[in-house]
């Protein structure tokens, strides 16, 4: 029974190795020149102008949440548009409506201005 799993073990053996091989190749071998602006604080391309507990704007959040939803919305589509054929008229209507609703959606917050950003 253990010997199905060799193969599975081995590859587990074999990737943590060379994730370790390339960690410690790389920091034997690669450049260290550190000058102060390479040391120095350095946030999505701004340097840092205030504490690290600022308060996000909620617009932020609001876009992270409408990529959630149509990610979401594409990990629903895929599988239907594989079986699209066997689904008939019934299915083709119901993702009419799963895809209405977030439109809908995506509507609402474009009206509230949710997109807009400063």
């Amino acid at each position: 029974m253990l010997a199905e799993y060799l193969p599975t073990l081995l590859f587990l053996i074999v990737a943590t190795g060379i994730g370790i091989a390339l960690l410690v190749i790389g920091n034997v071998l690669g450049p260290k020149r550190p000058t102060a602006e390479k040391l120095s604080p350095y946030e999505s391309g701004f340097n840092a102008f205030e504490d690290a507990r600022m308060r996000f704007d909620v617009r932020y959040y609001l876009i992270a949440i409408q990529f959630l939803i149509f990610d979401l919305e594409i990990i629903f589509i895929v599988p239907w548009a594989t079986v699209f054929r066997d689904l008939g008229v019934v299915g083709l209507v119901e993702m009419g409506i799963f895809a209405g609703m977030l439109l809908l959606g995506f509507i609402y917050v474009w009206k509230k201005g949710a997109l807009e950003w400063e």
